[in-house]
């Protein structure tokens, strides 16, 4: 998995049917170093015109190339440091570089075929476009995934956080019910501020946050986006809100005034849950910005990290699309109506062999 917020990759070794049985091995991350990074960052920015998602315009062939073989090296390294022997499967996201669903266009960088031969390992990838064509979102995906997950846990409801570049929740009712969407920003608007103005990759901690304050005039505009009035599912891009100009503001004063756009945009989710959850499982790099934690929890309400909860909060979105990849090499569905919008339960995913 290779995320949003563009820290790394993440790998993780799964025992799974896709249904019940779920066996979480070790895990790891191998961060991205800052030419990496980059040239992921100009990716996305060539991507913005995209309208064919075969189309490789601009440093995406070059992107692509270099990010399929950064996954079959973090593979083999991973494989290596924990002695994993023969794998069945891959599920390979790629990296997001533009996801615009209202115009069926959905493009994860990443070719399966030569990193299925690179490993000598058949690989599912492109998971999200079946969907998108189909009118879905394409995201989230992981909500199947957390089903699965709370099936060890006694509170119902529940609702799982994940706070990548892009934040999304998964609320999963007593009887399993389903209902996910994109919250709104994550940690990308908050790391490319630090990367801009202190040349860092992100707000450790959240202690740049922390020594600033909040201009509401920004927030007020941030907030009044049509997207909070729409009803889920429903899905962002990464840089979706990155369009208002905040260079008005101190270094922490903007960092501040991101931190407290992702708070508010994640409690408006409650909004559209059906019943309230019992309790919180938050997911994702975001739940280590220990200022965010600490704003988040209301009057009753339980936040529980993942590791709090039993789980690693690292590692959960590469078990999903592990996951998600023996459903697909299955048939059976990975996105529903009440996770992204799609017509009916949708399988997808393309299956790439060895040969």
């Amino acid at each position: 998995m290779s995320g949003t917020s563009l820290d790394g990759i993440d790998v993780a070794l799964l025992r799974s049917d896709g249904e019940d049985l779920v066996e979480r091995g070790p895990s790891q991350t191998f961060p991205y170093d800052d030419a990496q990074r980059n040239l992921l960052r100009r990716a996305i920015a060539d991507a913005a015109g995209l309208a064919d998602r075969s189309a490789r315009p601009g440093v995406l062939a070059q992107a692509e190339r270099e990010l399929t073989r950064w996954h079959a090296e973090a593979v083999t390294a991973f494989r290596h440091e924990h002695a994993v022997g023969a794998l069945d499967l891959v599920g390979f996201h790629g990296q997001t570089v533009i996801h615009r669903p209202d115009i069926r266009l959905t493009v994860q960088l990443g070719n399966g075929p030569e990193l299925a031969r690179a490993l000598g390992t058949p690989v599912v990838y492109d998971l999200r476009a079946a969907d998108v064509a189909a009118g879905g979102q394409g995201a989230p995906l992981v909500p199947v995934y957390h089903r699965a997950l709370a099936a060890s846990l006694t509170a119902r409801p529940v609702a799982f956080l994940n706070i990548g570049g892009v934040a999304n929740v998964t609320w999963i009712g007593k009887d399993g019910e389903l209902l996910a969407f994109d919250t709104g920003p994550g940690n990308a608007l908050l790391n490319d501020w630090c990367e801009r103005r202190i040349g860092k990759a992100f707000d450790e901690g959240g202690q740049l946050a922390a020594r600033g304050r909040v201009d509401e005039m920004a927030l007020e505009q941030l907030l009044g986006d049509n997207y909070f009035e729409e009803k889920p599912p429903k899905s962002l891009d990464r840089n979706s809100f990155a369009g208002l100009p905040l260079d008005h503001l101190s270094d922490a004063d903007g960092a501040a005034t991101l931190l407290e756009f992702t708070r508010l945009s994640i409690l408006l989710a409650k909004d559209w849950f059906p019943k309230q959850p019992l309790q919180w499982i938050i997911c994702g790099g975001g739940r280590k910005n220990l200022e965010l934690l600490k704003r988040l929890p209301g009057r009753g309400e339980v936040f529980l990290t993942a590791e709090e909860a039993g789980f690693d909060g690292d590692a959960m979105e590469a078990e999903a699309w592990a996951y998600l990849a023996v459903r697909s090499r299955r048939g059976l569905p990975i996105t529903f109506p009440g996770t992204t919008r799609a017509p009916q339960p949708l399988s997808g995913g393309l299956l790439a062999l060895t040969g």
